[in-house]
């Protein structure tokens, strides 16, 4: 809490490289704050934070409305295409200590493509959302399905693609309390897309009963 009328929250994004991370952060932001583009190597090499304005009237807590602002932090890659699991781990618990250790964290959104199977790379990164996070990781993470236009696009809904995913995924998302959200950062749809991910990242919260994770 920022003011007694308004509300921040502390957003971490995480996944592979072009997996949609700075892109989803643009919607989330309402902005253009992160560089997101095709490229055939990693984009992001460093951390980056990006501040939303003043959403008013967004949400309410103890019957009181209150104005949103979102924090995101985008992160590099991993696995990426020029730094190592030490370096961009290096690079991301500063940066996290840095822009979050008085506040604490929110919620970590593990970035992942909807239109690709989950393989081995993603296993590479879970594994350094939970060696980022510490033991109580699972409360504190949250998937981001990217490219969802390409789940309606084969004639799916969320449902109908849950229901045919993997073992693993299935396992990953029961142990996060099913917490996930399917994104389509289409630039024709972004304001309308953010205001459903930011319901959706606000109700997780609330959940989690508006705890924050505290980072060193």
């Amino acid at each position: 809490m920022s003011d007694t009328d308004e509300m921040t929250i502390n957003l971490l994004l995480v996944g592979r490289t072009q997996s949609g991370k700075s892109a989803s952060g643009n919607s989330l932001l309402g902005s253009f704050d992160f560089d997101s583009h095709l490229s055939p190597r990693s984009v992001t090499t460093g951390c980056s934070l990006g501040c939303s304005c003043r959403i008013s009237g967004f949400t309410r807590r103890n019957g009181h409305e209150l104005a949103l602002r979102v924090h995101v932090m985008d992160t590099p890659g991993y696995p990426h295409s020029s730094l190592s699991k030490e370096e961009v781990q290096q690079v991301v618990k500063a940066a996290l200590a840095q822009h979050f250790g008085d506040e604490g964290l929110h919620l970590a959104l593990l970035v992942l493509r909807a239109d690709l199977p989950l393989c081995e790379e993603e296993s590479h990164t879970i594994q350094l959302v939970q060696e980022l996070l510490g033991p109580t990781w699972k409360n504190f993470t949250a998937i981001l399905f990217t490219h969802a236009d390409k789940v309606k696009e084969a004639g799916l809904n969320g449902d109908e693609y849950l229901h045919i995913a993997s073992d693993t995924l299935l396992n990953l998302l029961s142990s996060i309390q099913q917490r996930y959200i399917f994104v389509d950062n289409q630039a024709n749809t972004l304001q309308e897309e953010r205001k459903t991910i930011l319901r959706k990242i606000m109700e997780f919260i609330r959940q989690n009963s508006y705890q924050v994770l505290l980072v060193k």
